[in-house]
């Protein structure tokens, strides 16, 4: 994957960890992004805490409307990927490892 380390994007990433609430989120990605991009990062980490519990593609896709080639992508990346699925999903699930 490219390489997005830069100082804009250390800002935003500081911006964002600075947000008190979900309320607060809210807000700032209301602002910051369009509803479906919010919505599409929302369904990716969806479809990535399904794979982790083990369900099929064809599962995730019925319960979702996503397509079997973007499942595919968040696996890739879930299994292969910086770890920051996998960092997500074990502080959803409690286990911050």
């Amino acid at each position: 994957m490219a390489d997005i380390h830069s100082k804009e994007v250390d800002t935003l990433f500081k911006a964002i960890l600075d947000l008190d609430s979900i309320d607060d989120c809210y807000m700032f990605f209301e602002d910051v992004c369009t509803i479906k991009e919010i919505q599409e990062i929302a369904q990716r980490l969806d479809v990535a805490l399904m794979l982790d519990s083990g369900r099929s593609y064809q599962d995730i896709s019925a319960a979702t409307g996503v397509s079997a080639a973007t499942i595919s992508r968040v696996n890739k990346c879930l299994n292969y990927g910086s770890g920051g699925y996998r960092k997500a999903i074990d502080s959803i699930r409690g286990q911050d490892s």
